[in-house]
């Protein structure tokens, strides 16, 4: 090894998963992790998936389906690039995701108002209903979450989930609307 140079991590990831920012980080032992709240995001997440799982399953979808449905509808008009820097997957897989959705009649492409190659992103009125079906659900289990709890509890978690996403997608969050402006 090289003086000066980290030792090397060896970690098994499939190429299609998320890159991996921690690796050089030094581990935790098992004592200092926050193990129960890990588990608790885990059951909260496939809980919250559930039910728009199954209403997309019955469409021939996935939860890939469910995402691009999901930013489409909070911001029509949004580009392909827009979007592909939000999922942070690759054009392939969002071409066969869209393909999908398009000829399925959920999203419609349009040309850019100046560029004519740009391509912007519009649900359909069927897209909007669907969007609309499937976060229903999600949406009352929030509500449900949420309601038992003091009123600063909302601004506390989205704070919190707010704080667990990378540094660098701070400001697509915020051109988002889904946390405030500083």
């Amino acid at each position: 090894m090289m003086k000066g140079s980290m030792p090397a991590t060896k970690i098994n990831v499939n190429k299609t998963d998320i890159n991996l920012s921690v690796v050089n980080e030094p581990a935790e032992s098992s004592a200092e992790m926050p193990l129960d709240l890990m588990g608790l995001l885990f059951f909260a997440y496939r809980d919250f998936v559930r039910d728009a799982d199954a209403l997309l399953s019955k469409q021939g979808f996935g939860r890939a389906h469910h995402r691009v449905l999901y930013f489409v509808n909070l911001r029509p008009g949004m580009t392909v690039a827009d979007l592909l820097d939000i999922l942070k997957i690759t054009k392939q897989s969002l071409a066969r995701v869209l393909r999908q959705l398009v000829d399925s009649g959920y999203i419609e492409q349009r040309p850019g108002p100046v560029d004519r190659r740009q391509r912007l992103l519009f649900p359909t009125i069927t897209g909007a209903e669907f969007f609309e079906t499937l976060s229903t659900s999600q949406a009352q289990r929030i509500a449900r979450a949420l309601e038992p709890m003091p009123k600063e509890t909302r601004a506390l978690v989205t704070q919190f989930l707010a704080s667990m996403i990378d540094p660098e997608d701070q400001a697509t969050l915020e051109n988002l609307n889904l946390v405030e402006h500083d």
